[in-house]
């Protein structure tokens, strides 16, 4: 028990989901009341602002179909930090992830002689290998020199980045182009289909739900899973039980950075049909996923669902930008916004706050002097 002026804050054995999910929403409200200001440093009215907003993306199909293209990539990279978190393994190289994958589809679709029918599953299948390899180095220097992982994940998005500048700038620069930095177009049996009146890649989407729903059953019901968990929670515990931990991390990171690949497929095949600048093919998703998988509290399942409040706020940004004629870049303040509010609710979740016993006797003699 502590106490925090006339306030006793008292520890919680287990957070219940009750309580992870008040404290989570919490968060993401008091974000929102907080982005509020920047809508009055534009002129804005922050009530009428969300109301355009909310009207703007969800007026209709193909304005809403928006917010679930936007939560692909995130559906996908928030599944695949789920699982690197569960074990303690703090990936923030999904950006990077993403761009391998990318890079490895684009490969596949301009260089490679291959039946037209085998085209699409090559490259969904070279983009999961090339974002796993590239997850799998920092879990081996983590485990065989004890290289710090938040480092070396970071370290690694900035030198893909411009893997891929110096790919489109040079040997990969399309011949037909001229001026530009991307590649030639992907002929038509590397795109990817849409939903009707959409620009809703279904193949991608179901990828990321079916991972979701697979990593969910990894996770509670085998014992690569028990391994994580145990990884995740002790690691005297986990040496103890005679636990590779070159193994777990290797795979864990091979999963997770394979997802993020495979929403780098996606977003090249689906949405741009060419390799182009980093900036252009992810808008901060690798990033942004981080968040989707805090808030997502180490459920797969859970990421589904965060991704979608993300993909929505990415939609709000594009609808910002031409309807309120507002900077896109605010969708970074309400991203941070959010991640800021999360780590600073979280002690909620492990401590239930309360007023002491003299604060509610001088109360209570307050209450009774009045009447």
């Amino acid at each position: 028990m502590k106490r925090l002026g006339p306030f006793v804050l008292e520890p919680r054995l287990a957070p219940s989901r009750a309580a992870v999910l008040g404290v989570s929403l919490g968060a993401v409200i008091l974000a929102l009341l907080l982005a509020s200001v920047v809508f009055y440093g534009y002129g804005r009215n922050p009530w009428q602002a969300y109301v355009q907003i909310g009207r703007g993306v969800f007026g209709s199909w193909p304005s809403f179909s928006e917010v679930l293209r936007r939560a692909i990539p995130l559906i996908l990279c928030g599944v695949g930090l789920t699982l690197a978190f569960k074990a303690q393994f703090w990936n923030i190289g999904a950006e990077g992830q993403l761009l391998a994958g990318a890079v490895a589809a684009t490969g596949v679709a301009l260089f490679l002689p291959v039946p037209e029918v085998w085209r699409l599953p090559l490259m969904f299948l070279s983009g999961f290998l090339a974002g796993g390899i590239w997850a799998v180095l920092p879990a081996l220097l983590r485990v065989k020199f004890a290289v710090n992982d938040v480092i070396s994940t970071l370290m690694l998005n900035y030198i893909m980045i411009y893997i891929v500048e110096w790919l489109v700038h040079g040997p990969w620069k399309g011949p037909t182009m001229r001026g530009f930095a991307y590649t030639d177009a992907f002929p038509m049996s590397a795109r990817l289909s849409y939903l009707p009146q959409t620009r809703v890649h279904w193949l991608t989407l179901a990828l990321g739900i079916g991972a979701a729903l697979v990593a969910a059953v990894l996770l509670a019901r085998t014992r690569f899973g028990y391994e994580v968990r145990v990884v995740g929670q002790s690691t005297e515990a986990a040496r103890y039980a005679g636990i590779n931990f070159t193994a777990v991390f290797a795979l864990v990171m091979l999963l997770s950075g394979g997802l993020a690949g495979l929403a780098g497929v996606g977003e090249v095949a689906g949405i741009h049909w060419r390799l182009r600048s980093p900036a252009h093919i992810s808008m901060g998703y690798g990033y942004t996923a981080i968040i989707v998988a805090w808030l997502a509290r180490g459920s797969p399942l859970a990421a589904i669902f965060t991704a979608l409040l993300f993909g929505l706020i990415f939609a709000a940004g594009d609808y910002m930008k031409t309807a309120l004629n507002l900077p896109f870049q605010i969708t970074g303040v309400f991203n941070g916004l959010i991640l800021f509010c999360l780590i600073s609710f979280d002690i909620l979740m492990f401590w239930r706050v309360r007023l002491s016993k003299r604060e509610k006797a001088w109360i209570g003699q307050a209450g009774s002097s009045a009447r």
